[in-house]
């Protein structure tokens, strides 16, 4: 079998040197779609010509192969910029000029001027540099797919520090993007300082799971207690793992993860507890059993409750030994 080309990331660069531009920055941005976080741009130039295995757009990349790539990048290049516009930036401009914006900061930290600016996608404004638009350039520009690998890993980088700060979120896990658990948290914790208040356009929806989920805990407490249950601890959290309920009953530790919901569209509230959840519960709740309880058997159960609309506790079921 006849091996399959390589893919030519130098095409659009050699034609515009056929035209006389010499200098050639790529730029690109990361973020844009996320609830919460900057919006991260890149600019780079790279020796004509430069081959870096592997380089291609960073969404087709592996995180490791990124962080791979990243030195190589930044050791190569002729120059390189990469600029944040902050949440507040975004509230105030709206996304699209905020990714312009965060655009013009990465250009103008280039060391050198660049003839033509190469950008991904089909708009752009506020550069004073000629720019050639290439819709979904960072896989056909060498100087595209850099910036696009650059300003990826850069803003991951930013998330994972602020999942230090802020674990509760998750945010190392998702980046802040709106996933179905990202939208479960914001129900749980509500939106912290870093959101994009213009993002959070679905906060109704969130404030319904909180109140959904405070319902549906204070039930489940309520039904294990009438039910022999102590409840020794709430909400505990160990790292980035935690239980919702932990209980006590004759002589025994039970980690209980409670699933509210108000329809059974999308299955039962049970159905909504993923293996990693899973994962998390047993985390937590092995080192509290440690920390408080050393030696009791632990078991896990799932509670689910069942609401009307308006948020009454309709149905309850309890799952024991659900994990």
């Amino acid at each position: 079998m006849a091996k399959k080309a390589e893919k030519d990331l130098w095409k659009y660069e050699n034609e515009a040197r056929s035209y006389g531009y010499e200098i050639i920055a790529g730029v690109d941005e990361a973020g844009r779609g996320p609830l919460c976080g900057p919006v991260c741009a890149a600019a780079v130039i790279l020796p004509f010509g430069t081959v870096i295995e592997g380089l291609d757009d960073s969404k087709k990349l592996t995180e490791k192969k990124r962080e791979e790539l990243y030195p190589v990048i930044t050791e190569k290049a002729v120059s390189y910029g990469v600029a944040f516009a902050t949440p507040e930036e975004i509230d105030k401009l709206n996304i699209l000029n905020a990714t312009f914006l965060a655009m013009r900061r990465a250009v103008d930290q280039l060391k050198v001027r660049p003839d033509i600016l190469f950008v991904d996608g089909n708009r752009i404004k506020g550069q004073e540099i000629e720019a050639k638009l290439i819709v979904k350039g960072d896989s056909l520009s060498a100087n595209i797919a850099a910036a696009s690998v650059l300003a990826k890993v850069t803003r991951d980088r930013y998330m994972e520090k602020l999942d230090e700060k802020y674990p509760e979120y998750l945010l190392k896990k998702h980046k802040g993007y709106p996933t179905a658990e990202h939208y479960e948290i914001l129900a749980k914790y509500g939106p912290a300082p870093f959101y994009r208040k213009t993002f959070l356009k679905n906060i109704d929806r969130a404030a319904v799971k909180r109140r959904n989920w405070q319902t549906g805990e204070d039930a489940a407490c309520a039904y294990l207690r009438k039910n022999g249950y102590k409840i020794v601890e709430r909400n505990y959290r160990f790292g980035r793992d935690e239980v919702d309920i932990i209980a006590l009953k004759d002589g025994k530790l039970t980690a209980v993860e409670v699933k509210a919901r108000s329809d059974t569209r999308y299955g039962r509230p049970a159905d909504s507890v993923s293996d990693g959840q899973e994962t998390r519960v047993v985390e937590a709740a092995k080192n509290y059993r440690n920390e408080n309880y050393r030696g009791f058997p632990l078991g896990f159960d799932i509670i689910e409750v069942m609401l009307d609309e308006k948020g009454a506790v309709t149905d309850l079921k309890h799952l024991k030994g659900a994990f």
